[in-house]
């Protein structure tokens, strides 16, 4: 999707899933709490990753997102893995597996450890999912495989029946590749029922905050007072003062950015009464016998607000 720089992408990504580390296991590996001692929690390994792997001269190249992680097991023994986990949002020259194979081979020397893999394709290409990569030449050969994760690939509608937290990470980035250019009203309401579907799953403080500052900010808001629209309209949900910490720096951010706090108001009192004009139309819609769907189409309401009324 346009809309998502991916010089924030790429931060947003490495810090979601080291604030939902163990509900990231769980999604990816459904028996990971039989194999995983999450008591004795996980060491991130970035910067011994980037002695092995370090960056071009001058900052040059393609720099791709990864974690290198200390996860210990519940074998009764002191052996742990490490967890080498790529995230990539294009398809860029197509040697994604080759980088595997060889982040495999050098983390394994380094370390002498068991070594799993996982590389969670964000691009927008269907057909576009690498999981091996084979060597082979005069009877000499080799077979790496690793596990791949396609966003593209996963079915909504499970991942809103799935109550992992780590399933709205995946449907935020999901709708951010099937959605398109869409407007900031649009975009709007996408955010407030990605925020509606987090506060429907168990999770800690900790959890919560990083769920919510990856969707608030995976897809960019073209014009940037929406960002301080979103976080009040999200405190006028919970009715609390600064629920994810974030609406100072929000507010702040605007008012650098030359956005008047007069204008933000406005724009939010306009859009908060043109949303009870969509209602009140849909409602008079239902009640002279349209279908739920139509109005829809018509309003551009949720379906499912739309069956509330009923």
């Amino acid at each position: 999707m346009a809309r998502v720089n991916p010089r924030v992408d790429d931060p947003l990504w490495k810090s979601v899933i080291e604030q939902t580390f163990v509900h990231f296991l769980t999604f990816m590996f459904p028996t990971a709490a039989d194999v995983f001692d999450f008591a004795r929690g996980f060491e991130y390994l970035d910067k011994e990753f980037e002695t092995l792997f370090p960056p071009a001269p001058n900052n040059k190249g393609v720099r791709f997102v990864d974690k290198l992680v200390k996860v210990y097991l519940l074998n009764g023994h002191a052996q742990f893995i490490l967890c080498h986990i790529e995230i990539q949002s294009s398809k860029g020259k197509g040697d994604l597996p080759k980088r595997m194979f060889q982040y495999y081979y050098r983390i394994k020397d380094r370390y002498q450890v068991p070594v799993t893999a996982i590389a969670i394709l964000a691009d927008t290409e269907i057909q576009y999912q690498p999981a091996s990569y084979t060597l082979e030449f005069m009877g000499t050969g080799l077979l790496y495989w690793f596990n791949s994760y396609k966003i593209l690939n996963q079915n909504e509608a499970k991942l809103r029946a799935d109550r992992n937290p780590f399933a709205v990470v995946v449907l935020t980035a999901l709708l951010a590749i099937q959605q398109g250019d869409v407007s900031d009203a649009q975009l709007m309401n996408i955010k407030h029922d990605l925020y509606d579907e987090m506060m429907t799953r168990s999770m800690d403080k900790p959890v919560r905050q990083g769920i919510y500052d990856f969707l608030s900010r995976y897809i960019s808001f073209k014009n940037k007072s929406f960002f301080a629209i979103f976080e009040e309209e999200v405190r006028d949900k919970t009715g609390k003062n600064s629920t994810m910490g974030t609406r100072e720096y929000l507010l702040d951010k605007a008012t650098k950015e030359g956005i008047a706090k007069g204008i933000i108001k406005g724009e939010r009192n306009a859009r908060l009464k043109a949303a009870a004009e969509k209602i009140e139309m849909a409602k008079k819609m239902l009640e002279n016998g349209l279908e739920s769907k139509l109005i829809a189409d018509i309003t551009g309401l949720p379906l499912k607000e739309i069956e509330k009324f009923k």
